[in-house]
């Protein structure tokens, strides 16, 4: 085998070169692979990590760079630019334009117990960059484990605080905003170098084995809610209309009071009025008001007969036969 080797060896080398050339031929390659090994490429949305001998030295932007060859220095590219994510409870094999989804089952990341003693099985997803790649390197071990394992810490501390109803329905954006918030804080204590993008509830629903029951429940209070609103919109129709009614007898009442006490102060004030003229000219005003007395009385009395009292034989003068009489 070592004959074959140098068999062909000797194919590719003339046989007139002499060693001293082949020495040159072979440190000239053996430095161009040095040369070519101490460049490499930085992506635009990369930053490499440059480590010597095991120690930070430097940080590198993107695009062509130099570095110590041979293993003394080594070179971390950092996607400092790209928007990562993690998923909690479903995995995502392919996103296009229809995205497929991992047919494994991660109820050990998303069944969690909510403070009313509930099950719920909550998905979500986290969007992050990397702010500080030196901390995100070597302040950590296993950074992203880590900071996965703060996520599902987090969510199940913020889930075990609230109802199943509140994780399910109205609290959604309230528990995606204070994990963020918490996860943030909790990363810039560990020196993770992450900063958090968002935080995002895919799907909250209750477990396999339960949801025939929580539809139940959720129907019961559906229905519940609906006979509310009725006897609501009952009591909207007929209270208010007996409140109006009750308002607008008690301002006719008000109005009738106010009406009686002004006739009696207006016929209280004409008497006093008439009294005042009376006691000027008690006798005058005595006739004057007997004479209208009669002018109204007589006006309703038939056939009247008007006679001196001092007068005598006057009966000649009334007709007392059957027609006057009927007449009359």
């Amino acid at each position: 085998m070592q004959g074959n080797a140098r068999t062909q060896f000797e194919q590719i080398v003339p046989k007139n070169v002499s060693p001293r050339i082949l020495k040159w031929i072979a440190v000239a390659i053996a430095a161009l692979i040095l040369l070519v090994s101490a460049f490499f490429t930085i992506e635009p949305e990369e930053v490499g990590v440059v480590l010597r001998f095991g120690k930070y030295v430097r940080t590198v932007n993107p695009g062509l760079n130099l570095k110590i060859p041979l293993g003394i220095e080594k070179v971390y590219k950092v996607p400092v630019e790209r928007q990562l994510k993690l998923e909690f409870g479903f995995r995502t094999e392919k996103g296009d334009v229809r995205s497929e989804y991992s047919s494994t089952n991660f109820l050990e990341e998303s069944l969690m117990l909510t403070g009313d003693l509930n099950a719920a099985d909550v998905e979500w997803i986290v969007q992050y960059r990397i702010s500080d790649p030196f901390k995100f390197l070597f302040r950590v071990r296993n950074t992203v484990q880590t900071f996965r394992d703060i996520n599902e810490a987090i969510m199940r501390e913020i889930v075990g605080d609230r109802t199943v109803n509140e994780v399910l329905t109205v609290g959604r954006q309230e528990v995606a905003a204070t994990a963020s918030s918490m996860l943030q804080s909790l990363a810039d204590q560990y020196e993770m170098g992450v900063k958090v993008e968002q935080v995002v509830l895919q799907d909250v629903n209750p477990p396999e084995q339960v949801k025939p029951a929580f539809n139940e429940v959720n129907e019961a209070q559906q229905e519940r809610e609906k006979l509310i609103n009725q006897a609501r919109s009952e009591y909207n129709k007929i209270i208010p209309k007996a409140r109006g009614d009750a308002q607008r007898t008690i301002e006719e009442a008000n109005g009738y009071a106010l009406q009686r006490v002004n006739n009696a102060k207006g016929e209280a004030a004409k008497f006093n009025a008439i009294y005042g003229e009376y006691s000027k000219a008690k006798e005058v005003t005595r006739q004057r008001i007997y004479l209208e007395t009669m002018n109204d009385v007589l006006q309703k009395v038939g056939k009247k007969l008007i006679t001196d009292e001092k007068a005598s034989g006057i009966l000649p003068l009334f007709n007392l036969s059957k027609e006057g009489i009927k007449n009359e």
